[in-house]
């Protein structure tokens, strides 16, 4: 007699992956027999339709059904569980559930009141034969299916290639009396059967179900190698490597590598191909796993065959070994299951899950080891480059109160093995310096060429598409029918030359000609436009000695199509620590090649993050199209790995396109160890206080702490303590160039966080309180939507999104103020400050001759642009000029942020100057880019009014270095009409470099000039009528 188990379907799973889904199967256990289901990809209510046969052997039994969710990186996640009593099944009528949807639980109680869902079951007794099962069809069969824990299979298929098994095949008579006798077995289970047994003295029953029950265990026990058979041979025996590797590359769905996990064995170069290095590593023949055993005094290694499992899905192998002892443990046995979480020719990872259940506590935990191989950098002399990344992580099946201690012993010896690891494999291939790598930056960037493509390109480009090929078929077709047609005679409103359309369908088709043709117009046109913007810039030249960053951009990919011709105009914006350099712009490209350089000023301290724009040009102030973007954070990144990257884009237009952009980034330092001494020599200027230069080892140390690249150095650090939700945890605040970072350890429990001093948007101080043990608190509220993965440190969160973060019980409060404000202050820049840069860097340029023009405003070609007669007195509208409250609520209204101005200054005669800056907000210019102008006021000639003349600069936008924009304001009463005065506003642009666009930037700029001097008018306007 058997149990069957149809798992049909579940509905409402919780999703458990981070994209809102789950990837669930079903594990069924009754005693020590296990299956699984296959795993339906992402999916909330997946569908199964598989059977399942279990042999009873104890009616006490439960049968316990697990939903789980697979993870293919690391340990599957728990989604709900039942348990359902076989003797609930037994009792049951016609000893069948039927087909019932079944509620799943939590396996924790605190977390009864989340809901798990449901699944549908149909859970039965059979009484045919083990051969047959009643109700089911063999299509419905699952596929047999290897546990990661345990090698079990179904017993039906089983029975079917039991011809390879060890134990004898019972024919189907045999197996019959044997599932009567197991009914009557059964039968004794119940009370009535118990008092039964107790009158018959016959044990023959009992032998002989003992003996069968033995002969099942056995059976359940054969190795799967030898009892399937329907099985596919790659996935129960081992296969070639190299073919096993081009199995994988030709299964890999472009899946993105695994992040590495918390700690960090070995980081290194090597002057290997990526594949080569594999090999090495993790081939059945390879040598040196053999060799690192001799090495570590490792006996009894085996290395199982790789095979492939859950159809094909995963390479897996099983390692065992005997570990030396050591002064703390003795020799123990560990077992290694070892599986390819990725394998595309070039990237390789592996994970290793490592249990030692000899030692101490070794059920409650296994370790994790990661190991991934991604290309490197090309070496000065051609060759290939790998690099190799090991980690690892602790992961704890049960709690315990050794966690700490069980860590630390783990971490500490998992160091010095792959400190001879890493000795081991340096004697093998040659490692790297990743500066030798990085002295390659101009072997590298000389070889870029611009694309130079030829006019018949461009021409095939642009016209060998379907508007020009019926365009040429329109323009053949009319000409035949000209041809070949007799003239038609005058009738109507015709007169000889005039040919006028004779009926509805003619008009029709005049029509459509007309739009065809304009279509064709505009093509020529931008064809022209593309033809002499082939060419591209390099770029600007950096200045200064400090921190150099060169950028190369190389090329895009994939990106989106925003025009109706298929393609796009695209150009790249980089800006890192305030300032921006933008690329030439690609004509009608969705794969544009650049290879253009850009260099940026030298930096005092090394920048924390740039941030990379591609864009659609279509005019400055236009609602521009974003076609991606993304983020390069230097201090989470190495910078060996930048020098030659793909970088995945973000936003809708670009991951639904899956847009990349290829880069090569370099960063030097052209002072060595002086950049770090001047800077902290600023730093002490700044907090009034002696700063010592941290030794090399301290800097080391800080590095490894956080995780942060070499350039990064340690200005000072602070005994505080960080507030939270919780009670407050004392440890020490690390303050660099780039970061602020907090590290506590409280009886093993550990909190490290950091975060950029750019993503910080406020710093303020609160009053002590007996929290805080009398000493004030620093409050840091970072911007929304940054510095989340320190969100765990944070006490709050507020209404827009930002995190709060608080420190007090600093051991010297005021240094440690000044010194953060400091560090701060050095990454932002107020508005007022840079009005004061502006003024100082333009001081010569605002210098006039005497008796000359306001900064030759006479070489400019200046039209009239508006021109009205407003009901209001002229003294009035010059308060729009007077830096009061009015100009300031007008220039927010006109969508301008953060405006500031400075005083009217006498420059000479009757005539004054002051200077403006403001921000374009989003609803006027998509690059939300900044304004900074320059305004003198004069009297006019007669006296009877006023003339403004500005000089405006617009940073930020593309192009904005190439023109400046010129306004002339002309203000006069009009007394013959009573208190009203008529205004006049001329424009021009003078151009500081020669470009293709200017008719277009001009147009653009001219029409949306208008349209804000109309409603800035209008503004005054109101502004007057509500003051009377």
């Amino acid at each position: 007699m058997k149990l069957v188990v149809r798992v049909i379907e579940a509905r409402n799973i919780p999703a458990m992956d981070l994209n809102g889904l789950s990837d669930p199967y079903v594990r069924l256990q009754l005693g020590r027999n296990r299956f699984r289901t296959k795993v339906v990809k992402k999916n909330l209510n997946p569908s199964w339709n598989e059977e399942f046969t279990f042999w009873v052997e104890d009616l006490s039994e439960d049968l316990v059904v697990s939903v789980l969710d697979e993870d293919r990186y690391f340990n599957d996640d728990f989604v709900g569980q039942l348990k359902v009593p076989v003797s609930r099944v037994f009792d049951a009528e016609d000893k069948s559930l039927g087909t019932t949807w079944h509620k799943l639980h939590p396996k924790n109680k605190k977390s009864r009141s989340r809901d798990c869902g449901e699944i549908l079951l149909n859970v039965f007794f059979s009484q045919n034969s083990a051969f047959m099962p009643s109700n089911s069809d063999d299509d419905h069969l699952p596929p047999l299916r290897k546990h990661p824990d345990f090698t079990v299979e179904s017993p039906s298929r089983s029975f079917s290639g039991s011809s390879r098994s060890s134990s004898p095949m019972p024919s189907r008579m045999s197996m019959e009396d044997f599932a009567t006798k197991e009914e009557k077995v059964i039968a004794q289970k119940t009370i009535a059967g118990r008092i039964a047994q107790i009158f018959i003295k016959n044990g023959d029953l009992a032998s002989s179900t003992s003996a069968r029950s033995v002969d099942s265990s056995e059976l359940f026990e054969t190795p799967i190698s030898e009892v399937c058979e329907n099985k596919p041979e790659e996935q129960s025996s081992s296969c070639n490597f190299e073919e096993a590797m081009k199995r994988m590359e030709a299964k890999d769905e472009e899946k993105e590598c695994p992040s590495n996990l918390p700690g960090v064995l070995l980081d290194q170069l090597y002057a290997v191909a990526s594949s080569e290095l594999n090999s090495l590593l993790f081939a059945p023949d390879s040598h040196f796993p053999g060799a690192l055993a001799d090495l570590q005094g490792t006996t009894e290694l085996q290395q199982g065959p790789w095979v492939f499992e859950n159809g094909g899905d995963s390479l897996k192998r099983v390692v065992s070994y005997i570990k030396a002892a050591t002064k703390l443990i003795k020799a123990v046995k560990a077992t290694e299951d070892q599986t390819y979480l990725k394998a595309d020719g070039k990237v390789f990872a592996v994970l290793a899950i490592v249990s030692t259940p000899d030692v101490m506590y070794g059920s409650t935990f296994k370790v994790e080891v990661l190991y991934c191989i991604t290309p490197g950098p090309e070496m000065p002399s051609g060759e290939e480059s790998s690099r190799l990344v090991i980690s690892w992580r602790m992961n704890f099946i049960q709690n315990t109160m050794m966690k700490g201690m069980i860590e630390n012993g783990a971490r500490q010896g998992l160091k010095d093995s792959y400190a001879q690891y890493g000795s081991l494999l340096a004697q093998n291939v040659k490692p790297v310096d990743p500066k030798d790598v990085g002295s390659n930056k101009e072997q590298v960037l000389a070889s870029l060429q611009v694309e130079r493509q030829s006019d018949w390109k461009l021409a095939v480009q642009y016209f060998a598409n379907i508007t020009m090929v019926s365009t040429i078929i329109a323009v053949l077709y009319v000409s035949t029918h000209i041809w070949i047609s007799a003239p038609s005679t005058i009738q109507g409103l015709e007169f000889v030359g005039l040919d006028l359309p004779d009926s509805i369908g003619e008009v029709i088709v005049c029509a459509l000609l007309v739009i065809q043709a304009e279509r064709v117009l505009k093509m020529i046109a931008r064809f022209m436009q593309a033809r002499v913007q082939k060419s591209s810039d390099h770029g600007v030249k950096a200045q200064g000695d400090g921190w150099l960053l060169t950028v190369a951009l190389i090329e895009g990919s994939n990106l989106a199509a925003v025009d109706a011709s298929g393609f796009s105009d695209p150009y790249v914006i980089f800006t890192t620590n305030g300032k921006t350099r933008t690329s030439s712009i690609k004509f009608q490209k969705s794969d544009p090649l650049w290879n253009e350089i850009f260099e940026f000023d030298a930096m005092d301290e090394p920048p924390s993050v740039m941030e990379v724009e591609i864009l659609d040009f279509d005019g400055p102030f236009d609602e521009a199209t974003s076609l991606g973007h993304a983020e390069i954070n230097f201090v989470k990144t190495n910078l060996a790995d930048l020098a030659d990257v793909w970088i995945p884009l973000h936003g809708k237009l670009a991951q639904a396109c899956q847009s990349k952009l290829h880069l090569r980034i370099f960063l030097n330092n052209t002072r060595g160890n002086n950049v770090v001494t001047e800077y902290i020599n600023k730093m002490e200027k700044e907090v009034g206080k002696k700063i010592n230069l941290r030794s090399p080892q301290t800097n080391s140390a800080f590095q490894k702490l956080f995780g942060l690249p070499p350039e990064e150095f340690l200005i000072n650090d602070f005994t505080c303590h960080l507030k939270r939700r919780m009670p407050t945890q004392r440890g020490r605040l690390f303050l660099s160039a780039r970061i602020i970072g907090f590290h506590a350890n409280l009886f093993g429990h550990k909190t490290k966080f950091f975060f950029l001093w750019e993503d910080i948007d406020d710093i303020q101080l609160e009053t002590p309180t007996l929290s805080s043990m009398g000493s004030p608190i620093i409050v840091m509220t970072l911007r929304p939507g940054r510095g989340m993965d320190a969100r765990h440190g944070a006490k709050s969160q507020d209404a827009q999104g930002r995190l709060k973060f608080y420190f007090h019980t600093f051991v010297s409060f005021n240094v440690a103020h000044r010194t953060i404000m400091a560090l701060w202050k050095a990454r932002s820049l107020s508005p007022e400050q840079k009005v004061r840069i502006v003024e100082e860097s333009e001081s010569k340029s605002l210098q006039t001759e005497e008796g000359g023009s306001f900064l030759g405003l006479e070489d400019v070609y200046m039209s009239e642009v508006y021109s009205s007669v407003l009901s209001l007195p002229a003294n009035f509208f010059m308060e729009l000029f007077s830096g009061g409250d009015m100009e300031y609520k007008i220039m927010q209204k006109l969508g301008c942020l953060n405006y500031s101005s400075t005083l009217w200054e006498l420059d000479k005669g009757d005539t004054y100057v002051r200077q403006i800056c403001f921000k374009f907000d989003k609803h006027v210019s998509r690059y939300k880019g900044e304004a900074v102008s320059t305004q003198q006021r004069s009297l006019l000639p007669d006296r009877k009014g006023w003339v403004i003349e500005e000089v405006m600069t617009l940073h930020g936008i593309p192009l904005g270095d190439y023109f400046n924009l010129h306004f002339r304001y002309q203000i006069e009463h009009a007394p013959l009409k009573g208190k009203v005065c008529s205004v006049n506003v001329f424009f021009g642009i003078e151009w500081l470099k020669s470009t293709r666009n200017q008719k277009r930037i001009s147009k653009n700029i001219n029409s949306n000039l208008q349209s804000r001097l109309k409603l800035m008018m209008d503004e005054v306007e109101k502004e007057f009528l509500t003051g009377k």
